[in-house]
């Protein structure tokens, strides 16, 4: 791949030519789908004739998006395989960060299934996050929903088991969410606590056969239950995954990070702008971070927006929200 400056170092036009015609082509995208959303982002202008890629506009634009066209044609290469929502992370990676290497995130494999299934990290905070449950018994992830706290906790837990690192996954959720309380629910105690637990089933189902994953869930090598369930016991050689942390309350949260054994790893999920305790009630997960941060063997990692994994009008209803609230906050 060559580049040539059409002028000096100030132009606005860069010209790029990939020496690999297939890997142009998927690099460009089905009619060319990854350059649009390149111009649609970075604000440049990119023509194509054969395998050489014209980016015209703003200078420090077309140079982004000149090094993001050349590190996503550096991972085809490698094989790893580029589809739009790979396009767009990358621009909202080295948007934010230009002097990253997208292949140190893309190219981090969570094997999940006897080595057949992959979940790769698609933002630094993911990265960021896979290494810390790698490295530390005790880990916190704080941030909005769909930046992939709970299903790279989980996919890290399943690639445990398999690599028979730990001998069972816990999976568990505070039972109290959004005004309700189980007494006032209808019906027996799993029909009660089941609604609350369903999206830890659905993140499970994602990672392996279902059938595989209830005989696990039968044997008890896999259990989901509700926190309060975690009271008094000790739990060893287990990955243990608390999910809506901040939804428990300081001393649920005190309960569940005392039940941590020999040979065990704790996650412990939430988002901190979302928290359904009754006013006046604390959140464990805000009291623990404030009493935590700073230990040494505990790691918090933070997300923000920008590492939404879902539908890009995700991060602009996000956006949305937070803005209404600092008003709201200005107001008072």
């Amino acid at each position: 791949m060559k580049a040539h400056p059409s002028s000096p170092v100030d132009t606005s036009t860069l010209k790029l030519d990939f020496e690999d015609n297939a890997l142009a082509r998927a690099l460009f995208g089905e009619q060319n789908q990854n350059l649009k959303l390149l111009e649609q982002h970075l604000g440049v202008h990119a023509g194509v004739k054969g395998n050489r890629l014209t980016l015209t506009g703003p200078l420090p634009d077309v140079q982004l998006a000149a090094e993001i066209c050349r590190q996503l044609y550096d991972l085809l290469r490698s094989g790893y395989p580029i589809y739009p929502h790979d396009a767009e992370y990358a621009i909202r990676i080295l948007s934010s960060e230009p002097s990253v290497r997208l292949k140190d995130i893309f190219l981090d494999t969570v094997y999940i299934t006897s080595g057949k299934r992959v979940v790769t990290p698609k933002s630094l905070a993911q990265k960021e996050y896979i290494d810390a449950m790698r490295k530390y018994d005790i880990v916190f992830g704080i941030g909005p929903a769909g930046t992939g706290k709970t299903y790279l906790a989980m996919a890290m837990a399943v690639s445990a088991l398999v690599k028979e690192e730990v001998l069972r996954i816990i999976l568990a959720r505070p039972a109290v969410e959004a005004g309700e309380r189980l007494g006032f629910l209808p019906g027996d105690l799993y029909e009660k606590v089941n609604p609350y637990l369903r999206p830890l089933y659905d993140a499970l189902y994602d990672m392996m056969n279902f059938e595989r994953a209830t005989k696990l869930i039968q044997r008890g090598v896999i259990e989901v239950a509700p926190l309060a369930f975690m009271r008094g016991r000790t739990l060893n050689d287990s990955f243990v995954i608390l999910d809506e942390a901040q939804n428990s309350t300081s001393e649920q949260m005190k309960m569940f990070l005392t039940r941590l054994g020999f040979g065990s790893k704790a996650v412990i999920t939430g988002d901190i702008t979302q928290i359904d305790l009754p006013e006046g009630k604390p959140s464990g997960l805000i009291e623990a971070r404030r009493i935590m941060e700073g230990i040494p063997g505990i790691r918090f990692v933070y997300f923000s927006k920008k590492d939404v994994i879902r539908h890009r009008l995700v991060q602009e209803i996000i956006h949305a929200y937070e803005k209404v609230d600092a008003e709201k906050r200005r107001a008072h």
